[in-house]
């Protein structure tokens, strides 16, 4: 009678994908760690003290787990040129660690698009979840050092909303952040931003981000 195989059946465990050999600064770290740590506090500060009130006599919140937050923030990068010129991929990839002090993941075509030329499992862009501490600190970056650097800026669109209290924003040039090296890029690729919040409308979300300070246009 034949032994049985040890170990099962099961198939030698799939390698998780790292992405590309680059270490990154923690957006939190020296030189600046005592000017950044400032300015997270400075927006948490603004919000436990002069938005969540706001928020609360606007609305008229019962319970105060009822005030919306932030939860979450998403980047992502996506990169259709990549297929012909990977490399492309590689500085997106090494940008957006720079800008944000944390290793993105890269993302793949879920499924084979013949028109396009795109094979499943295909390297398209990159991306990144920021919570906590390091998501007040993009963000109040985003607001006070990226945004006002942004060519002929007059605000952002007031129709980024996803109908429950989510906002999308679109950068068509990831130069306004100065982390960003434009020597070390042969293409200057775009991002969007999507903002997580836990507003159950796109009135609750968009008050939460006014009073947070993102400059809405007036229509």
């Amino acid at each position: 009678m034949a032994e049985a195989k040890q170990g099962g059946g099961a198939g030698p465990k799939k390698k998780k994908d790292t992405g590309f050999a680059f270490k990154f600064k923690n957006a939190m770290d020296e030189p600046n760690k005592r000017s950044r740590e400032e300015r997270r506090s400075r927006i948490v500060v603004v919000y436990e003290e002069k938005v969540r009130p706001a928020l609360a006599k606007e609305f008229g919140y019962g319970n105060a787990l009822q005030i919306p937050k932030l939860e979450k923030i998403t980047l992502n990068i996506g990169l259709g040129e990549a297929l012909k010129t990977p490399k492309l991929l590689e500085q997106a990839f090494e940008a957006m660690g720079n800008i944000t002090g944390q290793r993105p993941v890269v993302t793949r075509a879920r499924k084979s698009i013949a028109t396009f030329k795109l094979r499943e499992g295909q390297k398209i862009g990159c991306m990144v979840t920021l919570r906590g501490a390091r998501m007040w600190e993009f963000f109040d970056r985003l607001l006070s050092v990226a945004l006002p650097r942004t060519r002929d800026f007059r605000g952002v669109s007031r129709k980024g909303f996803d109908g429950r209290g989510n906002y999308t924003l679109g950068i068509k040039e990831l130069l306004i952040f100065p982390e960003v090296d434009i020597d070390k890029l042969e293409k200057v690729p775009g991002m969007n931003i999507c903002i997580h919040t836990s507003a159950r409308t796109d009135d609750e979300g968009r008050a939460l981000l006014s009073h947070l300070g993102v400059p809405f246009r007036a229509a």
